[in-house]
């Protein structure tokens, strides 16, 4: 017999929701990847890296012209100078990035704040640390911080609170004022953070991304993650980094060097070289995707679905309460896609214990136009 070390962990749910996609020829709406590809120069580069015969293994914190980008990046945009050397690592995908900063600072018996509905790979990171997970609920509908109840959840064993912003599943975005409210809870104990921030350039209306690497005081005690698969619509060549102080640098790369040791050479070479000759693709990422969002809400103005533009990410939820209301959202997504042609995620899958009355599904937008079209065609239908 085998004892599992996550006994309640099974096939995940973007895992599913594609496969059942498939079984039923409907459009995939559900897990988070686009439908179209990368930047042709970003491609052609990989071709010549493999060629020109960058197929070894590359350093175990990342190539470093790729990291030097990084630094560049981060200065540009959040007015931080990193050192390249110390405070960048580079990682097989953004997942095992988190896993290896949780890897890093947790212990058995440590308790780590994590905020519902938040993405499923933290807690089992977490388990697998011996660590425990202490579930906040964000506060509907806005998908705000709840601070009393935050303030309340820390204690004497919290050792880490892992926030995302923009946030998966709902886009919803952290403020200055929330950036600097936390550093405030946590200003005189002994806790880090670990700030998810894959979805930096895909912030909306104008908006600006409220990066921690912006925030003095938090940066000291966080680990920051990035993916080069969402920025560049790469997300099968899973690779990601961390940007995090050099003791915690250090201490994340002791994990990750028995993890995987390094990411995919000829994907970094390519990287370094696409950041370096064409940085207007960061510039242009927000329109392009507001484009996409946009156009999406547009056509479902005439569904029964009910939804607020999202903020952020490449996700739009929509309330089907209008619909069927007597399906929870599971049932609701099978039925979606069983019947309708259309495969979305339940949002209560997000949920240590989902709000009884949730009646949410979570919608990905990056996808070609004609994709959204068919969809929302299917959709306004019902």
């Amino acid at each position: 017999m085998i004892q599992s070390k996550l006994p309640h962990t099974g096939t995940t749910i973007f895992t599913r929701m594609s496969q059942l996609a498939a079984e039923c020829g409907a459009i995939n709406l559900s897990q988070g990847f686009p439908d179209f590809d990368g930047p042709d120069a970003l491609r052609e580069a990989v071709a010549r890296a493999v060629l020109q015969g960058h197929n070894q293994y590359a350093p175990m914190t990342g190539l470093p012209a790729l990291r030097e980008q990084l630094a560049l990046k981060v200065q540009r945009l959040y007015g931080r100078n990193l050192s390249a050397q110390d405070e960048i690592t580079v990682t097989p995908g953004a997942t095992q990035a988190i896993f290896c900063a949780i890897h890093a600072l947790v212990h058995p018996g440590d308790e780590v704040i994590v905020f519902d509905p938040c993405y499923d790979s933290y807690e089992p990171a977490v388990q697998l640390a011996g660590g425990i997970c202490v579930h906040q609920r964000l506060r509907l509908p806005d998908f705000a911080i709840d601070w009393p109840a935050l303030e309340a959840a820390i204690g004497a064993r919290t050792r880490l609170i892992i926030i995302n912003s923009p946030h998966n599943p709902s886009g919803a975005l952290l403020s200055r004022a929330d950036l600097d409210r936390l550093a405030a809870l946590i200003r005189d104990r002994d806790i880090h953070l670990l700030s998810d921030e894959v979805y930096e350039h895909l912030v909306f209306d104008g908006a600006e991304h409220q990066s921690v690497l912006r925030h003095d005081e938090l940066y000291q005690r966080a680990f920051v993650v990035g993916s080069f698969g969402k920025t560049y619509h790469v997300t099968g060549w899973k690779t990601g980094y961390v940007l995090a102080p050099p003791a915690l640098s250090a201490e994340l790369r002791k994990v990750h060097q028995f993890v995987s040791f390094t990411a995919v050479t000829p994907l970094q070479w390519a990287l370094a070289e696409f950041m370096q000759q064409h940085p207007e693709h960061l510039a242009e990422l927000p329109g392009f995707y507001q484009a996409k969002r946009d156009l999406f809400c547009a056509l479902l103005a005439d569904s029964r679905f009910v939804f607020t533009p999202s903020p952020g990410t490449y996700f739009q939820l929509a309330d089907y309460s209008a619909i069927r209301p007597d399906l929870d959202d599971v049932a609701m997504a099978e039925w979606l896609t069983r019947e309708q042609g259309v495969a979305v995620i339940p949002v209560s899958v997000f949920y240590r214990e989902p709000p009884a009355d949730m009646r949410l599904v979570r919608f990905c937008f990056a996808k070609r136009d004609d994709t959204l079209r068919a969809a929302a065609q299917r959709l306004c239908a019902i």
